[in-house]
């Protein structure tokens, strides 16, 4: 089976709202109000919880180590308890997940969040049912930009990892792709679009609506479609 592998944060979803909120429950918890904002951290949001604690703590000049690992279970945390009060699934995302998956392909996600919470995430967004399968940060010993969770994500598929494209929004995606030697293909709508092309990938995408077309021109199209 020819698959098509979906990061989450970033590429499928826009969760930066969440991901902000429950790092400034940390910066608050520690006196010093909202540091991180909407409006300008977003590309920080979706590089994950340590990041933000990271930046955030470089902007207020006190940076630890030991603050981040002692503050990472609280943003988990706060983020379980509001994990899709703004997060949005990007326009025409699921429709394109539906189109590939009635043509035959195998769909699923790999993700550097946490599995569960991806779970939840999905489950909250009501759509863990169009996804065959689900790899997080957590699920083996390794993450992303390791190849591993992408081959096994695949493999939960019963896919052929030499037939698959991964569809990212970052560095980590592409480089992911690059290791695992499949093309990746990166969305351009995101906060960070803008640099996606520097990274060279197969395929760029800005609308979700030609995602189908520009699989089938790196894939081929499926050899079985799928049993309904």
């Amino acid at each position: 089976m020819k698959t098509v592998i979906f990061d989450l944060d970033g590429t499928l979803a826009d969760t930066s709202g969440d991901l902000l909120e429950a790092a400034n429950v940390c910066f608050r918890q520690m006196g010093h109000g909202d540091v991180l904002k909407p409006a300008t951290d977003a590309g920080i949001a979706l590089r994950g919880g340590r990041m933000m604690l990271q930046a955030g703590l470089q902007r207020l000049e006190r940076f630890d180590a030991a603050i981040v690992d002692e503050y990472y279970p609280v943003l988990l945390e706060a983020y379980g308890e509001n994990i899709a009060r703004h997060t949005t699934l990007y326009p025409g995302a699921m429709q394109a997940v539906a189109t590939l998956s009635g043509l035959g392909y195998g769909v699923g996600i790999c993700t550097n969040k946490p599995e569960a919470l991806a779970e939840q995430l999905l489950g909250e967004l009501g759509v863990r049912a169009a996804f065959g399968a689900l790899v997080g940060a957590d699920t083996l010993p390794v993450r992303k930009p390791m190849p591993d969770p992408l081959v096994e994500t695949v493999r939960r598929l019963g896919g052929d990892p030499a037939k698959t494209v991964l569809v990212g929004d970052s560095d980590t995606d592409r480089n992911t792709a690059l290791a695992a030697g499949v093309p990746s293909i990166l969305v351009t709508f995101g906060p960070s679009g803008e640099d996606m092309a520097a990274l060279s990938p197969e395929a760029l995408l800005s609308d979700y609506g030609d995602l189908a077309a520009v699989v089938v021109s790196l894939l081929g199209a499926p050899t079985k479609v799928l049993e309904t």
